[in-house]
């Protein structure tokens, strides 16, 4: 789901554990968003696609890097160690509804002090793991030429490290090795069914192109395939075999695990409108979060809904006007959240498809804004709130993991 970074209408992806569960960001357990992402996971059988898939056009470069090892091997589990002392978190997956692993930092006398965490009793105790050896960094402003913010495990062993670079482990984060990537800076990463779904962009400190490269490759190895150029979505939606890229006005979905893929039209109010996120809702159902008219730090919301995967949208609701969008992710068609932030952060919840609004969730913490928005099953559902983004945390970002397990209702905050 996803998204990812810092920046309004970013969802990061906790990919679909739900199809194991009953999964994801998924399809086989731990594929996790977004999550979250903004990936979410519910249960959901394999998918057929319809339409054409996506064919690059004639003038974007389709470059295949080359193959990397085979990211096989047996579920390992280490003892691990302790708990770096003020972790701040960036990044999150779930590989079933209690082991999760974070990435962030801490406080450290020799750089780079990028960490790693993993609980087995979602989140009732934690250990320390090795990270790769790399300095935590913020997407969008780095200049670092290797720099890294965002996690994904596809299972108890096989798990990424993303950003300018990746970084692969087969034994459940003990040892993690450099392996090729599709290139440019990795935005957001997903594993679904058997994929790595792959969004690159060219980020800088001056920003990013407003062209992003959607990539997939076999999760046990292999060369990266080019799929489609996106613009700026920043965040793969997972659930079970579905996959959705917010595309401008239009969303590219795959239904069949991420092997081929299809433009839909998009639908948000008139001409002022526009799409900020999409999650996948279910194994037929989409999710569209607009953004219309802003004033003095809010910003007018709409949410669209499919039943049919982008093919006719509906208006389901109005989200709450406070504050500009930041990410959607859902249990099920009927729980949805969605991140909103100026002076403050919001998760707004819906229990009824969108069309009554209450608040999850509050911080006030200047707009810190959130990340990997996304759910591990129908109810559980994890975000982190003001991820750090800077090696040490220097920018003393609260970097909290949040979890609900009643479909985003309510949320409490993790303690390391």
């Amino acid at each position: 789901m996803r998204i990812l970074m810092r920046g309004p209408g970013v969802a990061v992806g906790i990919t679909a554990l739900l199809a194991a569960l009953l999964l994801a960001g998924c399809e086989s357990p731990g594929t996790s968003s977004g999550a979250g992402a903004g990936g979410s996971v519910t249960s959901g059988g394999p998918g057929t696609s319809s339409g054409s898939p996506t064919t690059p056009a004639a003038t974007t470069p389709t470059p295949a890097a080359p193959a990397s090892a085979p990211a096989t091997g047996p579920v390992t589990t280490s003892a691990g160690g302790p708990v770096p002392a003020k972790f701040a978190a960036t990044s999150v997956t779930f590989v079933s509804a209690d082991e999760a692993f974070v990435l962030g930092t801490a406080p450290c006398s020799v750089k780079p002090c990028t960490s790693i965490v993993r609980t087995l009793n979602r989140g009732a105790t934690w250990v320390g793991l090795p990270a790769p050896v790399v300095p935590l960094a913020d997407p969008y402003t780095s200049t670092a030429q290797s720099a890294v913010w965002g996690i994904r495990f596809a299972d108890p062993s096989v798990g990424f490290v993303f950003g300018r670079g990746l970084w692969e482990t087969t034994d459940g984060g003990e040892r993690w090795a450099a392996i090729d990537g599709p290139g440019k800076s990795i935005v957001d990463l997903e594993v679904i069914d058997s994929q790595v779904l792959a969004l690159t962009d060219a980020c800088t400190a001056d920003g990013c192109s407003q062209t992003e490269f959607l990539y997939r490759r076999a999760l046990d190895g292999g060369s990266w395939h080019f799929v489609t150029t996106v613009g700026s979505t920043r965040a793969i939606a997972t659930q079970a075999r579905v996959a959705a890229v917010l595309d401008g006005n239009n969303v590219v979905v795959s239904a069949d695990g991420g092997l081929t893929f299809a433009t839909r039209a998009a639908s948000c109010g008139g001409a002022d409108w526009s799409g900020s996120s999409v999650a996948v809702t279910g194994p037929d159902s989409l999710a569209l979060y607009c953004a219309g008219g802003a004033a003095a730090g809010s910003v007018q919301k709409e949410l669209y809904v499919s039943n049919d995967l982008g093919e006719h949208w509906a208006k389901a609701g109005t989200p709450p006007f406070g504050g500009d969008p930041w990410g959607i992710s859902a249990g099920t068609p009927e729980q949805i959240v969605v991140g909103a932030a100026s002076g403050a952060s919001w998760l707004y919840y819906s229990g009824d498809g969108g069309a009554q609004w209450s608040t999850g969730y509050e911080a006030p913490n200047a707009g810190a804004g959130f990340n990997d928005i996304g759910f591990t099953t129908t109810t559980d559902g994890v975000a982190v709130s003001g991820p750090a983004y800077t090696d040490g945390n220097t920018e003393g970002m609260p970097g909290q993991l949040l979890l609900t397990s009643n479909g985003g209702a309510s949320w409490q905050a993790v303690t390391w």
